[in-house]
């Protein structure tokens, strides 16, 4: 990228070449680890008017002593102390030499987030050197470089080019309040906390003119139309959006996502990717009043959409389904109808009705209730509340302490609810959810290629792997492909994410899911390459072992299991994993009082690694250390050993990894929970028998895969729900939501004998 704000030719590239030498300079200097620390006081707020001079003045004592042993480091770190301090030409300098020592590894590979900079980079230098503004600057900086980019390249810069200010200001915030406490900064942070300024300063000060600039290249690049309106079968309208790239004549492949909430890049970035993109609102989304009924007509409605795509002329007949969470569902819903030109599907937090929500393991969630009015109302008001996070912790709070039935829970926020009503008389997986997706050998019908994305700790996994399960199970030659590994919901949206909740990711962990989902549909619809990460059925990342494993199915990615058994022996508040069945006959007694509210404030931690557990009505169980590196690869699964006093109750399992440091990590989040009633058949209760001893077995329907350390221990906690954000079973054997704190008087009391256990999928 020729720039003739400075020098050209020969003194230009003299200019880039001294920078390259500096490189290997500063990568066979030592180490600057252990410098000096910087004296440094932390501003008290982002906005602070001397802050943009303490991070100028942090910057300008950085830059002479700066050293890194990796030259592409060295270069991105140098580019970013340059910029903060002012020498914005020296910084354009190195970002160019950046570039030049890159451009043989990035041949062919897409645009990376770093082109941010140098265009913000260069628009510094013009506007310092030609003495311009920055609006006039920026624009020419933009100008030279996102017109020539590929349209999947420019739209993947413009949209980091949109991302509000304030998620960079936060993250600033954050930084600053983290080192107010100290009177210095060692090197690592100050380059770190430089950065973070950096962002925070170039999306403030660009920002204001993206959008005009992004509208005028999204015009050059795509055909829009927002105001097409397509008819279901009986006669209600589906407002649909249409996107197409203007490099193509052709007819082209499809892609479709059918949503509930507002989509407003994904038809274009599917035109970016040379596909005719197409969002369709389900139906009732665009109307006034709106007149929202989730998850009934989608199927259908999806259907229409699809037969309607397929008679366009830039069709060519063949159409792709995708979405995350809602219009994971729609996708799965249109698959279950089979229409014709119905060519391929991909998903990701995959919710299934009945299955993951409104309830998860047959409980119901408060959560629901709150998302079933944001789909539905249309009072300006109850909008506005329902972005409320305290609001609704109150209402949880408020509710819980009244002891009052899990159905007046609407009635205490004073807001009628009939969809929630709805759902809470299906308490079981009855007809009623089982019309909404595919159904048992409905499954079997289903022969179009599926790509399902979930993670390791994303609250939709249990519906991801009902559909992935089920699909296999009844069609064992289903062409359904799995990608799983450290993340959580929106892992589509925000990317991996490098630490998670405390937890450190792999590497190997940090791919591309989202354009892994592209690659994919090019395979399945332009017969493209098969991604290289998708050498298998079920493609897996291993944690703590930095690499992914591939498997045919879910007991290939095992081979074997270890037995643990619930032992009574206590060592201090835990209790023992044993490989061995004690041949002396105990229990662990177990205890819940229903009347006691005390505990309204509590929920469980966010955090992935703990040095301590928060334990809330459950039992820890903490085996011996492992003698060897152990794979944990799959679904675990049981059988508990039990007497009880009730009737039903509620639980939930979580399963750590005790490091030989004392840490906690969780194997996967949230905890499985599951209605006891239910374990058997989630279509159908039964229930408990009160006073005598039984057994329940169960299979988790969360998945992990961990290398476990020799010398860590396996710790499993096994608890009752009893909480704020959650349907309350009382135990009395009649529907959940009507019980109420007066059922609750006599105390849950359980024995778990030692002849309960938990088994293990682990790697040969």
């Amino acid at each position: 990228m020729r720039k003739p704000s400075i020098p050209a030719g020969t003194q230009s590239g003299l200019w880039i070449a001294g920078v390259l030498i500096a490189c290997q300079f500063a990568a066979i200097s030592p180490a600057w680890a252990k410098a000096p620390d910087l004296e440094f006081h932390a501003p008290q707020a982002v906005n602070d008017a001397k802050t943009p001079a303490v991070m100028r003045d942090l910057a300008e004592r950085l830059l002479p002593v700066y050293q890194d042993a990796d030259p592409d480091r060295y270069l991105a770190n140098l580019s970013a102390l340059q910029l903060v301090a002012g020498s914005y030409s020296a910084a354009d300098v190195s970002r160019q030499a950046l570039r030049i020592r890159r451009r043989p590894a990035r041949v062919g590979q897409p645009v990376g987030r770093s082109v941010v900079y140098d265009i913000y980079a260069y628009a510094k230098a013009i506007e310092a050197e030609n003495r311009v503004s920055f609006a006039e600057s920026f624009t020419r900086s933009f100008g030279e470089v996102v017109p020539r980019l590929n349209d999947a390249d420019a739209y993947a810069v413009t949209r980091w080019l949109e991302t509000s200010p304030q998620v960079f200001q936060s993250a600033l915030q954050r930084a600053l309040d983290q080192q107010r406490a100290k009177d210095s900064i060692d090197q690592s942070d100050a380059v770190k906390l430089i950065w973070t300024y950096l962002a925070f300063d170039a999306y403030r000060s660009f920002g204001p003119l993206v959008e005009a600039l992004v509208a005028a290249d999204d015009d050059r690049r795509y055909t829009v139309d927002d105001e097409v309106l397509i008819k279901a079968s009986d006669g209600a309208n589906i407002a649909v959006v249409v996107a197409r790239p203007k490099s193509r004549s052709e007819p082209l492949p499809t892609l479709l996502e059918v949503t509930i909430e507002e989509s407003q890049n994904s038809a274009k970035e599917c035109a970016a990717h040379g596909y005719v993109g197409v969002v369709a609102h389900i139906r009732g989304t665009r109307t006034s009043p709106r007149r929202v009924v989730p998850y009934e007509h989608d199927g259908e409605d999806a259907r229409a959409v699809i037969d309607w795509i397929a008679k366009q002329s830039w069709s060519d007949g063949r159409v792709g389904m995708y979405g995350e969470g809602y219009s994971a569902f729609t996708s799965w819903a249109a698959a279950t109808r089979l229409p014709p030109a119905l060519k391929a599907i991909a998903t990701s937090g995959s919710t299934a009705p009945g299955i993951d929500v409104p309830m998860t393991g047959n409980i119901f969630q408060n959560s629901a209730y709150r998302w079933s009015l944001t789909v539905t109302t249309n009072d300006a008001a109850v909008e506005k509340d329902l972005n409320d996070d305290e609001l609704w912790r109150a209402l949880d709070q408020k509710w819980y302490r009244s002891g009052r039935r899990y159905r007046d829970f609407g009635r205490l926020h004073g807001q009628p609810n009939p969809l929630f009503i709805r759902w809470l008389n299906h308490p079981s997986y009855d007809g009623f959810w089982q019309r909404m997706i595919p159904y048992r050998e409905q499954f079997a019908k289903i022969n179009i290629p599926v790509l399902t994305t979930t993670g390791y700790f994303a609250a939709s996994a249990p519906g991801a792997l009902y559909y992935f399960t089920q699909h296999t199970r009844y069609n064992p030659h289903a062409d359904h492909t799995l990608i799983i590994g450290p993340y959580e919901d929106g892992v589509m949206q925000r990317r991996p994410l490098a630490v998670l909740h405390g937890y450190e990711v792999d590497s190997a962990a940090l791919v591309d899911v989202h354009e892994q989902q592209y690659q994919w549909f090019d395979h399945v619809l332009k017969s493209a390459a098969t991604p290289p990460l998708l050498k298998d059925r079920i493609n897996y990342q291993v944690m703590g072992a930095n690499e992914w494993r591939h498997a045919a199915s879910l007991e290939a990615m095992a081979g074997s299991s270890l037995r643990f058994y619930l032992d009574a022996t206590a060592s201090g508040e835990r209790r023992r994993l044993t490989r061995h069945k004690s041949s002396k006959a105990a229990f662990v007694l177990q205890w819940v009082d229903f009347a006691d509210r005390s505990d309204a404030g509590w929920m469980p931690p966010t955090a992935l690694v703990t040095k301590s557990p928060i334990t809330h009505n459950d039992t820890m169980f903490v085996s011996e250390p492992l003698a060897k590196p152990t794979e944990f690869n799959g679904l675990f699964s049981g059988r508990l050993d039990f007497t009880v006093n009730k009737m039903d109750m509620d639980l939930n399992i979580t399963l750590y990894e005790r490091l030989a440091s004392g840490d906690f990590i969780r194997l996967f989040n949230p905890a499985y929970e599951f209605r006891a009633s239910y374990a058997r058949d989630r279509a159908h209760r039964h229930l408990l028998k009160s006073g005598e001893r039984q057994e329940l077995t169960f299979k988790s329907e969360r998945m992990t895969s961990r290398q476990l350390e020799a010398g860590s221990r396996l710790v499993m906690v096994l608890g009752i729900n009893k909480r704020p954000d959650r349907q309350i079973n009382y135990g009395t054997g009649n529907d959940v939501s009507e019980e109420s704190i007066a059922d609750g008087k006599i105390p849950l009391k359980i024995r778990w004998y030692n002849d309960s256990y938990i088994d293990i999928p682990v790697r040969k």
